[in-house]
């Protein structure tokens, strides 16, 4: 068979998807190579283990190259694949099992939903992260989720930071969290049913969650997709903890002061920066999610 045969059939030669692997390999090696070494060690680190404790993708599933639906992958290495769950057998390869489209369904309308809602509404950018306060607002020593890292402006100043400001919380997996004080203090009050009505495209964590909508339809997504929707998530993680109530300098953090004027300023620029950099990745994803649905 011929190259120019394989390339209209979707085969893909095994020199270059091994090459592909490996590249993708590299890339998240670098990207997570320090939490797995402290996590070997059991080294806890507040900022960036939240992306493998809350995000349920351990390490060496992100590691795991996946080249998407209609990807047929040919010569003897992808008989590797045929291994994994969601994959088969095909003439001339292994590749990614159109029928978990099916399986996923349910999966791929609430996803195509969320996605579609979240971007048709506007941004808003009045919220200043303070959901992290909120999560620890007048919750005694128990409501402290980081055990070991210190309030940066102590427990009686963070609860008046919270006092002092409008909780403007609409990512209800924020809202969750709140201390049982903080939640009728929310503008809104939010529930799961109501989840896809309320996301908006300015908020940090409805970016950060792109990664998880993602890796959550993988094989039938593509890893490139996931790593960049995981850098995202890496890079909103860090701006949440910086303008989160914690005294972060001691790990290399320095704070957004979300309690002053400048700090506020701070985090909205860099806010709106982020939902600039998450819209094309929402896109990207809704797209796929719409391809998939029409399979």
């Amino acid at each position: 068979m011929t190259a120019r045969t394989d390339a209209a059939r979707g085969i893909v030669a095994e020199a270059e998807w091994t090459a592909r692997r490996d590249a993708y390999q590299r890339r998240v090696d670098e990207l997570i190579g320090g939490h797995v070494d402290r996590q070997s060690h059991g080294v806890k680190h507040p900022v960036v283990d939240f992306l493998f404790t809350y995000y349920s993708l351990r390490p060496a599933q992100l590691r795991r190259w996946h080249p998407g639906v209609g990807v047929v992958l040919g010569g003897p290495a992808a008989r590797r694949y045929a291994e994994y769950s969601g994959y088969r057998e095909v003439d001339g390869g292994v590749t990614a099992d159109p029928a978990l489209v099916q399986r996923r369904r349910t999966m791929l309308e609430f996803t195509e939903r969320l996605l579609a809602g979240t971007r048709s509404r506007s941004a808003q950018f009045g919220c200043f992260g303070l959901h992290e306060w909120a999560m620890v607002y007048r919750g005694g020593a128990e409501s402290v989720r980081h055990s070991g890292t210190p309030l940066r402006l102590g427990a009686a100043g963070t609860d008046a930071v919270v006092e002092s400001m409008s909780l403007r919380c609409t990512h209800y997996d924020a809202f969750r969290f709140f201390t049982p004080d903080a939640l009728g203090r929310n503008q809104i009050p939010l529930s799961r049913d109501e989840q896809a009505a309320r996301e908006q495209p300015g908020c940090l964590h409805a970016g950060m969650d792109l990664y998880k909508w993602c890796y959550k339809l993988v094989p039938l997504v593509d890893s490139d997709l996931v790593i960049r929707c995981f850098e995202h998530a890496m890079e909103a993680r860090e701006l949440d903890m910086r303008a989160s109530p914690y005294d972060l300098r001691d790990l290399g953090y320095e704070p957004v002061p979300i309690e002053t004027a400048a700090g506020r300023a701070e985090y909205v620029r860099a806010q709106q920066s982020l939902a600039e950099r998450a819209a094309p990745l929402r896109a990207e994803l809704l797209t796929r999610c719409r391809q998939l649905l029409e399979i």
